[in-house]
């Protein structure tokens, strides 16, 4: 079965994904293909699609959720997931000032009964996928 939170977009660099046991719907991750732990380590190719990702990524939020704009974050520390790995955060116009900035990061810390239900982010991948940014990307890789 074909899971698209799991690959909203990809390329031969790059993959797109919603995050995993997070409380916020629209939280994404944007991961290189191979394993790399720390920016200076991306190639050529991997370094010239990035910041248009980025861009495509957050323009896609905001085209289908509405989101003010979106927070971009690398920090690759946490056990397990030393990896880089680029959070896309949508930031909705009504977030409360307690959750701003970094605080966003309680999302993710979160009691699993409040994690975004696997059937919500299946709906939102295909939406991004089908908005202006991602128009015909290939999921098929």
């Amino acid at each position: 079965m074909e899971r698209p939170e799991a690959a909203i977009w990809i390329s031969d660099e790059w993959r797109v994904a919603h995050a995993m046991g997070c409380a916020l719907l629209g939280w994404l991750v944007v991961l290189p293909r191979r394993h790399v732990e720390g920016i200076h380590e991306l190639n050529g190719a991997e370094t010239a699609e990035l910041g248009p990702l980025l861009r495509d990524v957050s323009q896609a939020l905001v085209e289908v959720l509405g989101c003010a704009k979106t927070y971009v974050v690398m920090l690759a520390e946490t056990p397990g997931f030393t990896h880089v790995h680029f959070h896309v955060i949508p930031r909705d116009t009504n977030l409360a000032g307690e959750l701003r900035g970094t605080k966003v990061f309680d999302y993710m810390r979160r009691p699993q009964s409040e994690w975004v239900p696997l059937e919500h982010q299946r709906d939102l991948a295909l939406a991004l996928r089908e908005s202006s940014p991602f128009e015909g990307p290939s999921v098929e890789r």
